[in-house]
């Protein structure tokens, strides 16, 4: 049986990548931000360059979706 260790937040519950519907990598979170932030491509370039919907990627550039850290760590068994 294999073990996997997952990033929870305060109430236990997983957060980022590690979320059962996580569909981006917690990479593609940071590069899309930086995309926007920094080079200043749009919203709807970059849904299509991630295949997400542009509300999801507006709430994650502005920090409404994915901007939880990790506070603590727990090992599943897969």
């Amino acid at each position: 049986m294999a073990r996997i260790t997952v990033g929870v937040n305060d109430r236990g519950a997983r957060i980022g990548e590690d979320h059962p519907r996580a569909t981006l990598t917690d990479h593609d979170v940071e590069l899309m931000r930086q995309m926007h932030e920094v080079e200043g491509i749009g919203y709807k370039r970059l849904a299509r360059m991630f295949d997400t919907s542009v509300a999801q990627v507006r709430n994650i550039c502005l920090y409404r979706q994915r901007a939880q850290v990790a506070s603590n760590w727990k090992t599943l068994a897969e």
